[in-house]
Order: C-alpha cells, then sequence, then structure tokens
C-alpha cells in the first residue's frame, strides 16, 4: 500500500536527495532509485497497520513486508544477538538461499528492545523484474511457494530445486533449523534458485532424511514424466531409510541432472574489458580472454573466464595478476574434461589445486625476490568454468561474481574480508560490519601465503535458463554500483536489446565516472540453453545406491560459497565385516613397547601436567618400567590426550612448520570445513583452558577458551626464520586510501579473554610450557568447561569421524 506521504530517497550517498515512489530515477542526479523490501520477523510488526511509516523510515506496504525509503543509510545495529539471529549470521555463506539480515526497529510501542529483525534478499518480488507472473504488477509481494509452481515445470529444472534443497540439509542441520525445508509455506522460489523466506528452529527432536521423503512424496503427482519413475523412487528409498545421508542424496540428485543435462545445448559467449581508471597510472588488474575480445564455446567446449585485481603496487600487483591468470591457463589445460564421466567433486578439488597453483607461484616470486609483509604481492581471483550442465565458480579475495537472471541479481560470491568475516563468526551485521574503518581488509589472497592456509570457494550452479554471469574487480563493485545498474546495463542482455562489447562498456564507464578511484575490470558470460533436437534421452535412470561397504565419499561441495573441501577430506571409512583382531593385537602391542620406552625418556613432571594428573611428583621409581597393559602410554600419540579442564599456557604465537617457516598460533571458529574462520591469534603467554577435544582420533582438535591472553605484541609479528619468509602472512590489504592506496597488510586480531574455538592438538603440543603450574588467581579467571560456548565462540557441528 502505497503511501502519498512517504519518499523514496535516493541511494546514492552523496546524493540522497527525495523522490516520489512513481519515480524510477533521481529527479536530482538520475541515478536508478533502489527499492530495498525487508521481511519483518517479530511480534511487534503485527501492531503496524499498513501504510504506516515505522522509525521514520520503514514503510510497510503489506503484511510483514516492508519497504527501506531511505536506503543509503546504514540501519539501527544492536550489539547482541538472540541465538535466532545468530542462525542467520553464520549461514551467511549460503545468502543465495538464506535471507540476511538487514537490521532492526526498536519498536517504542513494547520498550526500548529491539523486537522487529528485518531480512534482505528474501523472496519478494522486486520492481517489475519477475516475469511469468499473471500478477500485472508484483512488486512488494512474496514469490509463489515451491508447490504452487511445481507442476508444468521442466524436469530439469525440478531436478535442481531438489538438488539445492539436499545441498542445503547438512548446513542448516548444523544450526538447528533444517526444520525450515520441511515446511512448505517457507519455500519460495525465483525461477531456478530456491529462497527460504526465514529460518524455522528445530525442536528437540531433530528432522529425518525420512520426512524430507514425505514431504517430497506430496510432489510427485506434478512431476515431469521424464523424471516421474526416478523421483518415485527416490521418495521411496528416503522413506525407507536406504539413502544414509545428505551426501548419498546430492550424489543421486546430480546422476539424474546429468542425464537430463544431455537433452539441452548450451552456448556461451566470453567478452572481457579493463581500464585503468582516472585516477591511477598504472593498471594492476588482469583478464582472460584478453580484453576487449569476443569468444564463443558451444556445448562441448571450455568457457573459461578469469578476473584477477592486483595488490602490491607496480611492478607487485601488475606482476601477480597476470602471474596468476598463465599459471590458472596452464592448470585448466591439464584438466581432462569428459562429460561422459563426469564427476563434480573431482573437478571441485582439481579447480581448488589450480588455485593453490596460482597462489605458490606468486609466493614462490615473492620468496625469491625476498619481499616480506607490505611489500608482497599478490592478487585476488575469481573465475567462471563451464562443463556439462554446470557452471563452476572459483574465487579468492574481493573480486565478485553476480548471476544475473531475467528475474534478479545475486553476488553469489563472499568477500574474503574482515566484514564477512564478522558476520560468519556472529559478531556483527553485514550492514554494521561494512561501517568500521577496517572491513575492507583481507583475510586472504593469492601470493600471500603458503596454499597450506589458502581456502579457495568453489561453487556449482546448474544451468536450466538463460543468464549472464558479472565477474568484476571491486573498482566496478564497490558503493553497490552493480545493484544499482544491473537491471538497465546487464538485463537487456538477455532479451537480444545489447550484445556484450556494448554493455561492457557501459559497465567500465560507470565504474569510472561513478566511482573512479581504481582499476575496473570486468567479464561477462552470457549462457544459452535450447532444446536438443533428436534426443533419445526419454527418461531418467532410476537411482542406483551404493554398497554399504563401498569406499568413502568425498564431501559433496554445495552450490553456495562454502569453504574449501580440498583439506578437509573425510577419510574411507572401514568395512565392518571384518574382525582384525592381528592388527588390533599388533598395536596394542606397540603401544606398549612405546608406552615403556617414553617413560624412561621423558621427564614425568612433563607427562603428568600434559595428562592433567595434578601437581604431585610421581613416587614411582625411574628404575621401575610399568607393565605395558596396565600403564598408559606416555608416547607421541598419548601425551596428545590433553584432559578436560586442563589449564595450560602457550610459550609461543607461531607454529613451526616441517616444510620451513613459521605460521601463526590461530584459534578457529570451528572444525573443517569450518576452520577457515579466524576467531583472532593467540599471543605468547596466554593461558588456555580445554574444554573438550574432537571425535576424529585421527587428526585430533581441542576446544578451548582463552583464560587469560597474553602479550599483545607477540601476537603481532611472527617469529622471524632464517630462509625468505614463507610463513602465511597474518595480514593481507587494506581497503585503498588516497594515501595507501593498495596496502598489504592486516594483522589477525589477539584473542581476548573469554574466546572460544578450536586449535589442531599437534600444533598446541609445539607450545606448551612445560614447567607452567597454574595459580588460583590464574585458574579463577576460567570456569568450568561444559558444551555450552564462550560469549564470543559460536557453536559449532561436530566434526565427522
Amino acid at each position: 500500500m502505497e503511501n502519498p506521504a512517504a519518499t523514496l530517497h535516493c541511494s546514492n550517498t552523496r546524493c540522497q536527495a527525495s523522490n516520489p515512489q512513481s519515480n524510477k530515477f533521481c529527479q536530482n542526479c538520475r541515478t536508478p532509485l533502489l527499492r530495498r523490501y525487508l521481511w519483518a520477523i517479530g511480534q511487534a510488526i503485527d501492531s503496524y497497520k499498513p501504510g504506516e511509516v515505522i522509525a521514520e523510515r520503514y514503510l510497510l506496504v503489506a503484511q510483514r513486508i516492508l519497504l527501506d525509503t531511505k536506503p543509503g543509510m546504514p540501519p539501527e545495529t544492536p550489539q547482541d544477538f538472540p541465538q535466532g539471529i545468530m542462525s542467520y549470521l553464520r549461514l551467511s555463506p549460503y545468502g543465495l538461499h538464506v535471507p540476511k539480515v538487514y537490521g532492526c526497529v526498536t519498536s517504542m510501542q513494547q520498550g526500548p528492545t529491539p523486537v522487529i529483525w528485518l531480512l534482505e534478499d528474501g523472496p519478494i518480488y522486486e520492481s517489475g523484474i519477475f516475469r511469468g507472473t499473471q500478477t500485472s504488477d508484483p512488486e512488494g509481494q512474496l514469490l509463489p511457494e515451491l508447490g504452487s509452481v511445481w507442476k508444468g515445470t521442466p524436469a530439469i529444472r525440478q531436478l535442481n530445486w531438489l538438488w539445492q534443497l539436499a545441498t542445503l540439509w547438512q548446513p542448516l542441520s548444523s544450526e538447528g533449523v533444517a526444520s525450515s525445508l520441511l515446511k512448505p509455506s517457507l519455500l519460495r522460489v525465483e525461477g531456478s534458485i530456491i529462497r527460504f523466506l526465514e529460518l524455522y528452529p528445530d525442536t528437540k527432536q531433530a528432522p529425518t532424511l525420512q520426512q524430507l521423503g514425505q514431504l517430497w512424496l506430496q510432489l510427485l503427482p506434478g512431476a515431469d514424466p521424464l523424471i516421474s519413475g526416478f523421483f518415485q523412487t527416490l521418495c521411496s528409498q528416503l522413506q525407507d531409510k536406504q539413502i544414509r545421508d545428505s551426501e548419498e542424496l546430492v550424489r543421486l540428485l546430480d546422476q539424474a541432472l546429468q542425464d537430463c543435462g544431455r537433452s539441452q545445448s548450451r552456448t556461451y559467449q566470453i567478452f572481457t574489458r579493463t581500464d585503468t581508471g582516472p585516477s591511477r597510472s598504472q593498471n594492476e588488474d588482469a583478464c582472460y580472454p584478453p580484453a576487449a575480445q569476443l569468444i564463443s564455446a558451444s556445448n562441448n567446449s571450455s568457457a573459461l573466464a578469469i578476473v584477477c585485481d592486483g595488490i602490491g603496487g607496480h611492478e607487485g600487483g601488475e606482476v601477480a595478476s597476470h602471474l596468476a591468470i598463465d599459471t590458472l591457463r596452464q592448470q585448466i589445460e591439464k584438466l581432462t574434461l569428459n562429460p561422459n564421466n563426469w564427476n563434480p567433486t573431482t573437478l571441485t578439488l582439481e579447480l581448488e589445486r589450480a588455485a593453490c597453483a596460482a597462489n605458490d607461484a606468486i609466493s614462490s616470486k615473492n620468496d625469491s625476490e625476498h619481499r616480506s609483509d607490505r611489500q608482497r604481492m599478490g592478487t585476488t581471483l575469481v573465475m567462471s568454468q563451464s562443463y556439462a550442465h554446470e557452471i563452476y565458480i572459483t574465487h579468492v579475495g574481493d573480486s565478485r561474481v553476480y548471476w544475473v537472471t531475467r528475474y534478479n541479481c545475486h553476488q553469489v560470491t563472499v568477500d574474503d574480508d574482515l566484514a564477512s568475516r564478522e558476520v560468519r563468526l556472529g559478531y556483527n551485521l553485514y550492514r554494521g560490519a561494512v561501517q568500521q574503518p577496517s572491513s575492507g581488509s583481507l583475510v586472504q589472497a593469492l601470493g600471500m601465503a603458503p596454499s597450506t592456509t589458502l581456502h579457495p570457494t568453489v561453487q556449482r550452479f546448474v544451468m536450466d535458463e538463460d543468464c549472464v554471469f558479472l565477474l568484476c574487480s571491486d573498482g566496478l563493485s564497490d558503493n553497490d554500483r552493480v545493484e544499482q545498474y544491473w537491471h538497465t546495463e546487464i538485463l537487456p542482455i538477455l532479451s537480444g536489446h545489447v550484445d556484450l562489447p556494448t554493455a561492457g562498456a557501459r559497465l567500465i564507464e560507470i565504474a569510472n565516472t561513478q566511482n573512479g578511484h581504481d582499476n575496473a575490470t570486468i567479464a561477462l558470460v552470457h549462457c544459452k540453453l535450447s532444446p536438443l533436437g533428436g534426443s533419445s534421452q526419454t527418461t531418467v535412470s532410476l537411482p542406483q545406491l551404493e554398497a554399504p561397504t563401498s569406499s568413502a565419499r568425498v564431501p559433496t561441495t554445495v552450490a553456495s560459497a562454502t569453504p574449501s573441501q580440498m583439506k578437509t577430506q573425510q577419510l574411507p571409512s572401514k568395512a565392518r565385516t571384518r574382525h582384525p583382531w592381528g592388527l588390533l593385537l599388533g598395536i596394542i602391542v606397540l603401544l606398549g613397547l612405546g608406552g615403556a620406552l617414553a617413560y624412561v625418556l621423558i621427564p614425568h613432571g612433563w607427562v603428568a601436567s600434559l595428562l592433567g594428573a595434578g601437581s604431585q611428583p610421581s613416587t614411582t621409581p625411574p628404575s621401575a618400567s610399568p607393565s605395558p597393559t596396565v600403564s598408559p602410554t606416555p608416547s607421541a600419540s598419548a601425551v596428545s590426550t590433553l584432559e578436560p579442564s586442563a589449564v595450560i599456557q602457550v610459550t609461543s604465537s607461531t607454529i613451526k612448520r616441517a616444510e620451513g617457516g613459521n605460521t601463526p598460533l590461530l584459534l578457529r571458529q570451528g572444525l573443517p570445513p569450518q576452520d577457515q574462520l579466524i576467531v583472532g591469534v593467540v599471543p605468547a603467554g596466554s593461558i588456555l583452558q580445554v574444554v573438550t577435544p574432537s571425535l576424529d582420533q585421527q587428526q585430533r582438535w581441542l576446544q578451548l577458551k582463552v583464560c587469560s591472553p597474553g602479550s599483545r605484541s607477540s601476537a603481532q609479528q611472527p617469529t622471524p626464520t632464517k630462509t625468505p619468509p614463507t610463513s602465511p602472512q597474518t595480514s593481507v590489504r587494506q581497503s585503498p586510501t588516497a594515501s595507501n592506496p593498495r596496502p598489504t597488510s592486516v594483522v589477525y586480531r589477539p584473542v581476548e579473554r573469554g574466546d572460544g574455538g578450536w586449535i589442531r592438538e599437534s600444533d598446541i603440543l609445539q607450545n606448551i610450557n612445560q614447567s607452567f603450574t597454574p595459580t588460583s588467581a590464574q585458574t579463577s579467571t576460567c570456569v568450568d568447561p561444559s558444551p555450552s560456548v564462550s560469549p564470543r565462540s559460536t557453536p559449532v557441528p561436530t566434526q565427522t569421524p
């Protein structure tokens, strides 16, 4: 409902003029007016009526749907978040499906407590963009439910929807909101994308895949004939508990998508362009294919596009960006892409390895030229690679990829910067985090550290409609320029009114005139789909379950921004039908011998302190050799069993690596694959308390709580080494400024008292003070460990053994 008194302010921060709601462009600066619709959660919203303006800013246009009339101003951001809001923050990498928390409204009608929470990027129609609806003007209305549009939808899109739901099962389960997948009213669709209206918390009994199968069975009558047999069998397997986990469900849907994708033909057009910009003397960006060339690729050829934004100035960033592209091209050319032997997990890992190879090439050049700290050169990376019926997006840094369809424009990458990390850790809302001076500082980029600490993100997108992917450096994406201009500059490509070179030239012009502070580089990838004539494929093959004793499956990469899977693969599962008594007996004998040797060679006081045996020395004479079957084995493997409630002190803020060099001792938010989220660096002298060990005995991690942080100065500079610096740089690029347009270093914050997180046990054992005996004053700063999480830490899913 439109309120004549409510005006829409320009989103351009240099203008912010008020305009009538009927305007499409600002009457002052001609910037396209941004209409940002929000979904309100909280009971206080029910006390308002459509047409009212809340907090002199938010116009209630329909039940729980608000229009932000001042989108250029930051929203209200509280300091503390309830548990229900924390789930949205920790699931922010899945922003393509899960709405983001925009801010809150303090409802004065019910006191000063913020009780109305606002969600953005939700399933709400934007201004006239959505096509294919019978509603004449759906702006500001909710997208349709999945069940209402299921019937009559092509088979490949139906499979695509199911595949997205299956890939979301594990991350939503880890946050206790998997019940959202079982609420039909929350499942909305925007073209090929599943969007959640909001998240629904699980009850005491967690939902099961069997319940998911029961819900999907309701969709069976409307399934396309091409997949009806497959879908019916899949639902039966879910109900009968034959499908063991969500990974197997994703694998079965992957097979069906592969079969169904053969009935379509895909062609790609790629256009790149780069410009130095009005304020720079040299261009540190690089792109592939070469700039200003229009490249076409058929269904069976590879459509590769790369954009890199260099870091380190002339003879630094420029070198790094071009070196990255040359290395990536060489790695991609080595891949054997055979659609008939298609394996998405293998390709995902290969793309991660290609990014790591580019990282090592730049890092090695830094080391050979003795570059350190701010002198090290690096680059960001966004890369798209077509394969069969999918597009794979690889990402490191703050360059971005946008996915433009006839319905909307979505940013599909999550910046590797401090602001995004604060959101994932649950410390802040994104709109509040970006207001901080160092919010744009990068936490990783290619070339700044060895690949052992690099976590490239690889995402998969099923192509079931015409679309455009925009890869760009921050010279264009800064200040929301893509969000402001996509529907006027990129959307016409899909209708054929604008070609790629014209659109690319216009985007560079916008970057230079509306931003102008940096180099600007873009790559446009236009995908066109058409039915494949004469196809013999009439049905999709029935789902084939794997045998229970088969070797382990590598976790399937989810379609949203997820951590790297390359260094966090599951170990092969062991067959449980055999009883290797001989092997077990041999292990027992070896452990016994190791115990006897360690008892003689290792100082007893150190072993006792590590095992939490107390401060009393052992009364056993040194010459008395204990029986291997009675004493615990204080060997390297047994010494690592730090008990809960043990209080330890670290001696160094760095870890010595076998391959040479040092890396910071980092407290991480969770177990793999969440270990790339950093809480902070642990300074020397910090006192920590063991909360609980992980369940994985082959690569143990410890959950720790900071009782007393050490000297902050020790956390700022890693311990120097005699070799050229190859340790991971605890700092990467900051936001460009006039005085320092491309700095290259930001230090991880030291941990604070009360912080909680995880450290690999083998790393913490290197830095334990063997002679440390905690005093009563030191232990009083710690509380008894429990499964609950410290105030600044966030719950993490249990590591899969």
